[in-house]
């Protein structure tokens, strides 16, 4: 029995030596290394490195749903409106030893009905049956897409004009907003102080640019064909008390025209715009209470006042804008000028509560006649639109990132002459001139910021 037990025992240590020997023999196998996602604290929060390289990322967005009704002005006009819109925001940045690289877009699909679809908020519509009642539409846009190495600014971007932006109304008042695509330069000076130098294309902006008029007949289709892009130039502080901007551009229009006698001429104008603003915090108020103003002066570019394309004036049709108009006699241009200023404020009545009270007040001189077809017995001369626009809304943010909020605008619309439009597509006969509009409108908006 001893004899037995030890020869077991002898081949389980013969055994388990041959097959530590193997073993030994085997590659080893080590579990690969986890990379987790490192929160990356260098440009805020909301950021975080992407595995394996050293550029942080952050993805956010917004959805924003818009309910509005308001004055109808025409027959086919609706005088309400739904949206629905979603964004998304990817930005990314790298530390390099040329300073930050960073590349940043912005996409939005809209779905948008009513009043929404009909051009220049309440002021606009159309006369003609069918063309407005009942009209949606999705659109999608791409809002920002730029590249910023160092100084430089590539893409398209906010303009270096602009300054106050519509940062605080639900609706957009009369003032420069426009995204578009530039080349940029901006030398910083320290104390923050900087300046920037732009080439921008107007045309890229998304809506139609102001063309050129005849003087004695408005004619849309001379459009400008520029030799090269405006050229924008800003210089700008940011400080603990605030902000503030002076900026110009310089952009020119050429336009060619058969003269009364046969022959055709061609003109050329420069135009130009110049902006002040400032932007003061008032924590003394209470904390985030901020105060905008700002002032702008236009010849030949009214894009730069937030005047573009048409502006609807109700039953009177379109007022259409030109930033320039050339003499169908000798062939001369002549400019359009006008001027605009802009006071918005913001403020905390509570942490969670504020309110925003936002109005622009602006006027052009137009160097052509324009009425409305089919009025008759009134001198065709220059229109002058002249604007006030007084938004104030209430919002409730009850945790962060949401808003619930509503808003009430009024607007005043001036015209030198009354214009109009006989009206016949409604089964309406007559003469519906109008010199002056007073419109209201109302939105309330739920937003989510993520």
């Amino acid at each position: 029995m001893k004899l037995v037990k030890s020869l077991l025992l002898g081949s389980t240590a013969g055994i388990a030596a041959v097959a530590g020997a193997h073993a030994a023999d085997l590659p080893s196998r080590k579990a690969a290394p986890v990379e987790y996602v490192r929160v990356c604290s260098a440009y805020g929060a909301g950021f975080f490195y992407i595995p394996g390289t050293d550029t942080c990322l952050r993805v956010g967005g917004r959805v924003r749903a818009e309910y509005t009704v308001g004055t109808q002005h025409g027959d086919f006009q609706d005088s309400f409106g739904t949206r629905a819109r979603g964004r998304l925001n990817v930005d990314a940045r790298t530390a390099t030893a040329y300073g930050t690289l960073r590349t940043f877009f912005r996409y939005e699909l809209t779905n948008s009905s009513g009043v929404y679809t009909a051009g220049s908020g309440f002021n606009s519509g159309s006369p003609v049956a069918g063309t407005v009642r009942g009209l949606s539409g999705q659109a999608t846009l791409l809002d920002l897409a730029f590249v910023q190495f160092g100084p430089i600014t590539a893409g398209r971007a906010q303009s270096f004009f602009d300054f106050y932006a519509s940062d605080f109304n639900f609706s957009t008042i009369r003032t420069a907003d426009t995204r578009l695509n530039l080349l940029a330069y901006t030398a910083t000076f320290g104390s923050g102080f900087s300046a920037t130098v732009s080439l921008e294309d107007r045309s890229s902006a998304g809506g139609r640019e102001n063309g050129v008029a005849s003087t004695t007949l408005l004619a849309p289709g001379l459009l400008p064909a520029p030799d090269y892009p405006d050229v924008v130039a800003s210089l700008r502080v940011d400080q603990g008390w605030g902000s503030a901007q002076l900026s110009g551009a310089l952009t020119q229009r050429k336009a060619a025209i058969t003269l009364n006698n046969g022959l055709v001429a061609s003109s050329e104008e420069l135009g130009f715009a110049a902006q002040a603003g400032v932007k003061l915090n008032l924590p003394m108020l209470a904390a985030g209470d901020t105060l905008f103003l700002q002032a702008a002066y236009a010849d030949g570019a009214l894009g730069y006042l937030g005047w573009t394309g048409g502006f609807g004036v109700g039953r009177t049709g379109t007022l259409i804008l030109a930033d320039a108009a050339i003499s169908s006699v000798n062939g001369r241009m002549e400019n359009s000028t006008g001027f605009s200023l802009v006071a918005a404020l913001r403020h905390f009545w509570t942490p969670t509560l504020r309110s925003e009270l936002s109005g622009s007040y602006s006027w052009l001189k137009l160097p052509y006649q324009q009425v409305g077809p089919g009025f008759t017995g009134i001198t065709t001369r220059s229109l002058d639109p002249e604007e006030l626009i007084v938004a104030a809304n209430l919002v409730w943010s009850p945790v962060s990132g949401l808003d619930i909020g509503v808003e009430v605008l009024y607007t005043n619309l001036n015209l030198r002459s009354p214009v109009g439009i006989v009206n016949n597509a409604a089964g309406r006969s007559g003469l519906f001139g109008i010199k002056s509009e007073d419109s209201i409108a109302g939105r309330f908006r739920i937003q989510r910021d993520f």
